[in-house]
């Protein structure tokens, strides 16, 4: 199991945009839900931060081994998923993955997440 918190820097003036990028998969869940099947994301959350002027986004996802990478998806929504990310992702920033220190999962769900 894979679990990460990671922070990704926004770029300046893409506020709207990732706004609509959010709406997009709220209201796009049934499809999002799919895709986490291929990729075997058992929880993928995304916080939004904005800190001293610059704008966040934070990935948290649990996710089982030999999921498929979302770049490799040919599933409509993920290739939408990967523009808006191309459009407002600062590539220049380096993504920065926080430390896991404890993990909390009750055995049984543990159980179910290796099926």
């Amino acid at each position: 199991m894979n679990i990460e918190l990671t922070r990704f820097r926004v770029k300046s003036g893409k506020s709207e945009r990732v706004d609509e990028w959010l709406t997009f998969l709220r209201e796009n869940m049934k499809a999002v839900l799919v895709t986490l099947e291929g990729e075997r994301m058992y929880v993928e959350t995304i916080f939004r931060e904005n800190l001293n002027g610059e704008e966040f986004l934070y990935w948290y996802s649990v996710q089982g081994e030999g999921g498929q990478e979302v770049e490799q998806s040919d599933h409509w929504l993920d290739k939408k998923h990967m523009e808006f990310w191309n459009e407002c992702i600062d590539e220049t920033f380096p993504p920065v993955d926080l430390k896991t220190e404890v993990v909390m999962i009750p055995e049984k769900v543990r159980n179910v997440m290796k099926e």
